[in-house]
């Protein structure tokens, strides 16, 4: 490892680095993120962060809480992004952690643009988005060529806290064939039924991955329909992302955790096979 970290990027003093920290699973942490870690003298993160991916610091890293969460008291994004600023003012090498991907619905974008303002040098280093990791771990593909040739990934509410007005909802529900939201879980109903008003049958599967990639990672089966009601009666609690789509069906077959468990799994969940023999 040491042979090959000699050659990853330096951390200077008075640098920002966005990282992205993964879905919650240490193991899909970047070897890129980890090295930062190693050199980092103050860590901002989010709430989303899991604590053993914290744990991995060196010994003289400060670790500085900037988390945000729906209906809780949370510092404001301009804040946390002049923090940023003023701690690579003091010369600190800073390493700001976001769960998932830093541009994936997580103001990245936002950030990067307020060190530009203040002439604060950065780098990116990408992460494995929950949209993408926590299906696989769940055991549905965000695509697969029997299912859909496009994905589409929408925020189920934008600052104001409300369902997205700037989103073509009819567009959504007629092009993309698999649809994966991030923050949907508070608007559930609302977002369902307009789905389902813009022709997307309420037969439709949907499932809901929480706390995903970690050991108290959950999956809910339901449909368009019973979405919103399934959702009420489970004890279930955000974080959670939802896919919408027949790629949930592969779940039968492709739970791989469910497998380890004991999971019998399908070998043709989409019945492709008799498709074939039928044809």
């Amino acid at each position: 490892m040491s042979d090959f970290t000699q050659h990853m990027a330096t951390f200077d003093k008075g640098w920002v680095w966005l990282v992205g920290a993964g879905p919650g699973d240490p193991g899909l942490l970047t070897l890129h993120a980890w090295h930062a870690m190693q050199q980092a003298d103050v860590i901002v993160y989010d709430a989303l962060v899991d604590e053993r991916i914290l744990n991995l610091k060196n010994d003289h890293c400060l670790l500085e809480y900037a988390g945000k969460r729906g209906g809780k008291p949370s510092p404001k994004q301009r804040d946390i992004s002049l923090r940023l600023v003023e701690l690579a003012n003091e010369g600190k090498r800073v390493l700001r952690l976001k769960g998932g991907d830093p541009f994936i619905f997580g103001r990245g974008g936002e950030e990067a643009l307020t060190l530009v303002e203040h002439n604060i040098p950065f780098r990116i280093v990408p992460g494995i988005s929950a949209g993408i990791g926590g299906l696989a771990y769940a055991g549905i593909p965000a695509t697969h060529r029997d299912t859909n040739q496009a994905v589409t990934f929408l925020t189920g509410h934008d600052a104001t806290g409300l369902v997205p007005d700037s989103i073509d909802w009819n567009a959504v529900a007629k092009a993309s064939p698999v649809i994966v939201m991030y923050m949907a879980t508070k608007h559930i109903e609302l977002i369902t039924q307009r789905l389902m008003d813009a022709g997307r049958n309420k037969s439709t599967p949907l499932a809901f991955v929480v706390d995903a990639t970690t050991k108290s990672q959950n999956v809910l089966e339901t449909t368009l329909g019973n979405a919103a009601a399934d959702y009420k009666a489970s004890d279930l609690k955000p974080p959670a992302i939802v896919v919408v789509g027949d790629v949930v069906r592969l779940r039968s077959g492709l739970d791989w955790l469910g497998a380890l468990s004991g999971r019998i799994l399908e070998v043709d969940p989409l019945g492709t096979r008799k498709q074939q023999d039928a044809g």
